[in-house]
């Protein structure tokens, strides 16, 4: 009987711990990495939020039709180590011009992976790797 207690405890203990970790998608999952993308458009927002920070922006085709795509980057800590910063929103702020490279949702939506960015003025931030977990 004195067993019971420490016993559940020790169980939900390691619930608690495990379950966020079984929450978290892979990059396979929802993204395919056989298919690149890379476009030019007008960033409309940029979201630093964890755990996945996104990049949204309108791309006019020849033809001047705007589709409106949304990013997923990585979060705000992995994007300051890739040289952005929250505090000026690492540059990077509605109306800006730039070209990003990514991968496409799997599901056919106007959504991405973005792998790296690059400014007007040149600059390139690799926000993704080619290794899909990340190491």
């Amino acid at each position: 009987m004195n067993l019971r207690l420490p016993a559940i405890s020790a169980i939900l203990v390691l619930i608690v711990i495990v379950a966020p970790l079984l929450a978290h998608h892979s990059v396979q999952a929802q993204f395919d990495l056989n298919k690149p993308i890379t476009l030019t458009g007008k960033i409309t927002k940029v979201e630093w939020i964890n755990p996945h920070s996104y990049l949204l922006m309108e791309v006019s085709d020849d033809k001047g039709n705007v589709k409106r795509w949304a990013f997923e980057m990585a979060g705000p800590g992995a994007l300051r180590k890739s040289g952005l910063s929250r505090a000026d929103r690492g540059g990077l702020k509605a109306g800006d011009v730039v070209t990003v490279n990514g991968v496409l949702a799997k599901d056919g939506s106007d959504l991405g992976l973005l792998k790296d960015i690059k400014l007007l003025d040149g600059r390139v931030f690799t926000v993704w790797t080619n290794d899909p977990y990340a190491r």
